[in-house]
């Protein structure tokens, strides 16, 4: 499956990725650095290698627990997009996180690709999503606002980042708000 909108393409990972995948993770290393959870200190898991990243991917497409992409632009990868941690029943809702190469960063790469992964998501009959930014994270705080999220509020100490506990302003949609902008691939 590919989702497709200005020149901006969400698609599974496959195993065909695999250098291109290593090649713009080593490239955006220090610039992700300040934004990407890691695990704290104590907590161990097996390291996870690129042909266990895109099985547990397809798993997690199948039991519908997330909707993981790759970014690309020109066929090239260029960041990521998942909607991870649905939940189904009474709640039918998940996070959305992201991120962009710096070198596609500014340029409606990232806006593009989490409207087109939300659109997705709500089709797909989610009714709320929620993203997580770092109150620093001036970038990804426009995102969230090109997009309609609405803010509600601070969540303290949420994720452990570039070693230490990160507070994160949480902003959510619901499927009924209207989705208007130049970002999204369907009006109400």
């Amino acid at each position: 499956m590919e989702l497709s909108r200005g020149g901006v393409t969400l698609r599974p990972l496959r195993r065909s990725d695999e250098r291109a995948w290593h090649a713009v993770r080593a490239r955006n290393r220090e610039w992700l650095r300040p934004w990407e959870a890691i695990l704290p200190p104590g907590r161990r898991e097996a390291p996870l290698t690129y042909a266990g990243l895109v099985r547990r991917e397809r798993k997690q497409w199948r039991e519908g627990s997330a909707q993981p992409y790759v970014v690309t632009v020109a066929g090239e990868i260029v960041g990521r997009v998942a909607v991870a941690g649905i939940r189904w029943g009474a709640e039918c809702g998940g996070s959305i996180g992201y991120w962009v190469d710096q070198a596609h960063a500014g340029r409606g790469v990232t806006p593009t690709a989490v409207a087109l992964a939300a659109d997705h998501a709500f089709a797909a009959g989610l009714h709320r999503l929620e993203i997580a930014v770092r109150p620093e994270n001036f970038a990804s705080l426009r995102v969230a606002e090109k997009l309609g999220f609405v803010d509600e509020g601070l969540r303290r100490s949420y994720l452990y980042i570039d070693g230490a506990w990160r507070d994160h302003r949480v902003f959510a949609r619901t499927q009924d708000m209207p989705r208007i902008g130049r970002y999204w691939t369907q009006g109400d």
